[in-house]
């Protein structure tokens, strides 16, 4: 084996690996913490004074939400105040991600407090002035979902889903091509199918299939050519187009041949650009608004039947619905910070998209720099004369990577 060789970017780069809005969600939470802070003091005094648990249990959770809202807050600020300090080796991205964590055990543990004053209330019930508490339990259910709204940024909806990153392929837009017989469009459709190209008229004129083919040059200089089958408005390849789609296309129509040039982009998502701080925030708000609702109804049925004990018991049900969000907060959160590949598909390509022309991944990490940013480290063993500067351009469409370092070995 050749003596290794290793060659890194030198280039300066930022380090800010903030999310995106990040200052819009840092206003968000700061109106949001004045909200909570009110509410948390209305429901407090009301189910202390009218003997409502659950209405107490309620006001408790919004003081945690006031707290951890806060956190969140104090995040966004230290995050955007360390940004480019030299002492953060990777920048401060992860500052939302240590809030959201600490804000989870928070949530945990006020679900543990929850939990054992509802069970103690259920062998010791209290009297409830029910005309009293529902209508405070209607103004923090209110004031919860206000809350929740403004984080979101005012849509409807929002993913607190737990499944696994997946990855996006951004190609160029259509592809026009201007022949003798009229202009025609080329583009790659993966539309719920596997990838092919789709070639079209725009003057309506219909193309033989038999006089058209497209055969793709990859930067390796690896090349495959594409028959065409007629499908009514368009003609569309037989095979499909393998991974990557980045390559050039020499568009042959009667004759005359074009070159088009396609790249591909592709962008992270899922796990990779959630924001655990603001996702916090939510969870908080969302987990009190749907504790808001259950003291709604457990007041409203023991007032109706008389079953005090249903009282405890929605305190109970609420402390389990805290427990499973703070749950799903840890893990998420704690995966960050313990840089766990947020992405195996997008690894998966970062490796065949290098191992394409032959060459090999010894070594490979990836893990998340902030939200929307990832960082790279890989190690690449080739036979050829290919240096850092070549494997940074192919790598060039995985627009996601922030921070990317590579190290090249010469291998016999």
């Amino acid at each position: 084996m050749a003596e290794p060789e290793s060659r890194a970017s030198t280039s300066l780069h930022s380090h800010a690996f903030l999310g995106e809005g990040h200052e819009k969600s840092e206003r968000r939470t700061w109106i949001v913490i004045w909200l909570c802070a009110a509410m948390m003091l209305i429901e407090i005094a009301g189910g202390w004074l009218f003997g409502s648990i659950a209405l107490i249990a309620d006001g408790l959770h919004m003081s945690t939400h006031a707290g951890a809202l806060l956190l969140a807050a104090l995040a966004y600020v230290f995050a955007r105040r360390y940004a480019d300090d030299p002492r953060f080796t990777f920048g401060a991205g992860k500052f939302g991600d240590l809030a959201g964590f600490t804000s989870a055990i928070v949530l945990a543990m006020i679900a543990l407090l929850i939990g054992y004053e509802a069970v103690s209330r259920l062998f010791a019930p209290v009297p409830i002035r029910f005309a009293q508490a529902i209508p405070i339990a209607f103004l923090g259910l209110g004031v919860n979902i206000a809350s929740a709204w403004i984080l979101s940024g005012g849509h409807s909806g929002h993913s607190h889903g737990h499944g696994p990153a997946h990855s996006r392929h951004d190609h160029d837009e259509s592809k026009r091509i201007t022949t003798k017989e009229g202009a025609v469009t080329l583009e790659v459709c993966e539309d719920g199918v596997p990838p092919r190209f789709r070639l079209g008229a725009e003057s309506g004129s219909a193309l033989a299939a038999s006089a058209v083919s497209v055969e793709t040059v990859r930067p390796g200089g690896a090349r495959q050519t594409f028959a065409f089958a007629d499908r009514g408005a368009f003609l569309e390849s037989i095979e499909a187009i393998p991974e990557p789609h980045a390559f050039t296309a020499n568009v042959t129509i009667n004759g005359e041949t074009h070159p088009v040039v396609f790249e591909e982009h592709e962008h992270a998502h899922g796990a990779v650009t959630r924001d655990n701080n603001l996702r916090a925030a939510i969870v908080h708000v969302v987990a009190d608004a749907t504790v808001s609702a259950l003291v709604i109804v457990g007041l409203t049925l023991a007032w109706l039947f008389g079953w005090l004990w249903m009282d405890p018991a929605v305190g109970i049900v609420g402390a389990l619905v805290i427990a499973s969000w703070s749950v799903g907060l840890i893990r998420a959160a704690g995966a960050v910070l313990l840089d766990m590949n947020p992405d195996r598909a997008m690894a998966d390509n970062l490796r065949r998209a290098i191992e394409s022309d032959g060459d090999q991944v010894a070594d490979l990490h990836l893990w998340r720099l902030g939200p929307g940013h990832l960082g790279a480290l890989v190690s690449v063993v080739t036979p050829t004369e290919r240096c850092e500067a070549d494997y940074r351009a192919k790598l060039a469409r995985f627009r996601s990577l922030s921070h990317l370092t590579i190290e090249v070995r010469r291998a016999a």
